[in-house]
């Protein structure tokens, strides 16, 4: 039942004690304030790094090529190590039973694609249809190329948006032609993609295609699969790190390159880096929760010394209680009343002003390390709760003590 009375004591005993009680308060106040401010932050951090890594797929392995910097099987150094159709037939057979998604790419950096008054530069890519979901492709309009595109070499192509704004503006163009180094290619799909303008400035057509009109003849740029994820999520990074060392090995050995030749032979395993990456925010996370908590439980200590001044100068006043009948126990919790009341609101407010600032200034914080900062608000709360409980544990020792005072001794205290 709530005691009016009681809580007017406990304001007026506090009141009393303004200066301490304020700078008690705001300790707790600001180790909440600082805790919450710190995991918004670290969750900004999380979405920062997961906004990057779903630009691509993330158990992602790609594979490509360079010159070679050693001597191998009497084959000199500086030899570029060209990849062809069958490099990627005789890795996709191999670990067939592993790939999620796979494709290979024949790509130019930088072509001239034109529709009536309007030309760019921009990046053209042979693709298969699985590299749709190997780069989070998402199909705005239209559709993605497709197995028939690649068997009949048809001339259609897949446009980002940024080119679709450049070239078009408002005009819809879908079955419409462009020219890609004044070869006419009709538009059958409009795409979006995470990474943003950088990632949309380009056109994806079927690899046959592009092998044919630029003249490749098997040749590719690049390989690129996604591993089947396993349930564990070390187990997943163990068996793509494996695989990816099993694909490196296998292609330098279709082209004769050196097995501790760095530089022929590039593989990239996005998993493994994902694995490094969350660890680290793991270990970022745990720094907060530490800081965050050092900061409160000097607050608490806080609580506990100003509840033993409180003590000190309320012993006649509680010899009186005491020698009045008063039982230990209402001593007691007369004094955790007290300790309690300074936690609680002390602690919702700096719950309050760290989740109204989140909310405030985190939807403004968005670059590639940190997006729109944000705290669980079940944790918070969880937090603020145990907050008051360890606050209680501080006010027990004092008020503990209180209820030991002999009532004769209490009375002579000066």
């Amino acid at each position: 039942m709530f005691d009016l009375e009681r809580w007017q004591e406990i304001f007026e005993t506090l009141r009393k004690n303004k200066l301490r009680t304020f700078l008690t308060g705001l300790s707790v106040a600001s180790g909440i304030f600082i805790l919450v401010i710190l995991l918004g932050f670290s969750k900004g951090i999380e979405n920062g790094v997961k906004s990057q890594f779903e630009q691509d797929a993330t158990n992602r392995i790609s594979v490509w090529t360079g010159v070679t910097t050693k001597g191998y099987k009497g084959l000199n150094p500086g030899r570029y190590v060209q990849l062809k159709n069958s490099t990627f037939e005789s890795v996709e057979n191999k670990y067939d039973d592993y790939f999620e998604y796979r494709s290979k790419d024949y790509m130019i950096w930088g072509g001239t694609v034109t529709y009536k008054n309007e030309s760019g530069n921009y990046r053209i890519r042979g693709t298969l249809p699985d590299n749709q979901f190997i780069e989070n492709a998402d199909i705005g309009y239209g559709r993605f190329v497709s197995q028939l595109d690649l068997d009949d070499k048809k001339k259609v192509a897949v446009i980002g948006n940024k080119m679709k704004k450049d070239l078009f503006k408002e005009e819809d163009p879908i079955d419409k032609n462009i020219q890609i180094f004044g070869v006419n290619f009709k538009v059958v799909g409009v795409f979006y993609d995470p990474g943003g303008d950088r990632e949309e400035s380009q056109v994806y057509i079927p690899v046959t295609t592009a092998q044919q009109v630029f003249n490749a003849g098997d040749n590719i740029r690049n390989m690129s699969f996604t591993v089947k994820m396993a349930n564990n999520f070390n187990e997943a990074v163990a068996q793509s790190n494996a695989i990816a060392q099993g694909i490196e090995s296998q292609v330098k050995e279709l082209h004769t390159v050196a097995p501790d030749d760095q530089s022929a032979v590039r593989v990239n395993n996005t998993l493994e880096e994902a694995q490094k990456i969350y660890s680290l925010i793991a270990t970022i996370q745990a720094v907060f929760w530490f800081v965050g908590i050092g900061t409160i439980i000097a607050g608490i200590v806080g609580v506990g010394n100003i509840m033993l001044i409180i003590v000190k100068e309320r012993t006649k006043e509680i010899g009186i209680r005491k020698a009045l009948g008063a039982l230990p126990m209402s001593i007691v919790g007369m004094i955790l009343q007290e300790a309690v009341f300074v936690t609680i609101f002390a602690g919702l407010f700096g719950l309050i002003f760290g989740l109204g600032l989140l909310e405030l200034l985190g939807p403004q914080i968005d670059n590639d390390f940190i997006k729109y900062p944000q705290v669980n608000f079940n944790i918070a709360i969880t937090t603020v709760f145990i907050l008051v409980f360890a606050g209680a544990i501080a006010g027990f020792i004092p008020a503990y003590r209180a209820a030991k005072i002999k009532p004769i001794v209490a009375l002579r205290d000066e």
